[in-house]
């Protein structure tokens, strides 16, 4: 069976907690053997690729465009879409767990589709937090306290999802 892949989303204009939390992300998927999947641009993805690639991980981006001059350092490979931000979905269907870092429109929309997809876990560090008309949170996904946490909860529950 092939390694978890575990997508990582995030802002690219991303503050620095958002960058710290996406490089210890990345570290932590490394050193458990799982694929980074990401945008493989700057902000949360560059320092998710920065903290996967450090540890010696597999780093996989999705790009937007087909620019090569565009992308992260610490990536192993890339995936050219040219498809804009249709690429969303081709990086949130090829991940047995998502985890979002921070928030931005672009992420607003990854967390949307792995919420939609189902049966993929789906974690939260900072950013977003989805609620009703009526101000009740809408369930899909788990909300961690730090980038340990989430890693913990995306590789237990992909596990599950992928038996």
């Amino acid at each position: 069976m092939p390694p978890i892949q575990v997508a990582v989303c995030g802002p690219r204009h991303c503050t620095d907690m958002d960058a710290d939390n996406a490089r210890e992300v990345g570290r932590l998927l490394a050193e458990t053997g799982a694929t980074v999947l990401c945008g493989g641009g700057i902000g949360v993805m560059a320092a998710v690729a920065e903290g996967a690639s450090s540890e010696g991980g597999l780093v996989i981006g999705v790009r937007p465009d087909a620019d090569r001059s565009r992308v992260c350092d610490g990536l192993s490979a890339v995936l050219y879409t040219n498809m804009g931000e249709a690429r969303n979905a081709i990086l949130v269907w090829s991940a047995d767990a998502v985890i979002v870092v921070g928030g931005s429109w672009g992420t607003l929309s990854e967390l949307a589709l792995a919420n939609r997809r189902g049966g993929v876990p789906v974690v939260s560090v900072g950013g977003w937090q989805i609620v009703d008309a009526d101000g009740a949170s809408v369930g899909g996904g788990f909300t961690a306290a730090n980038a340990g946490e989430a890693v913990e909860f995306a590789l237990a529950h992909a596990s599950v999802s992928r038996s």
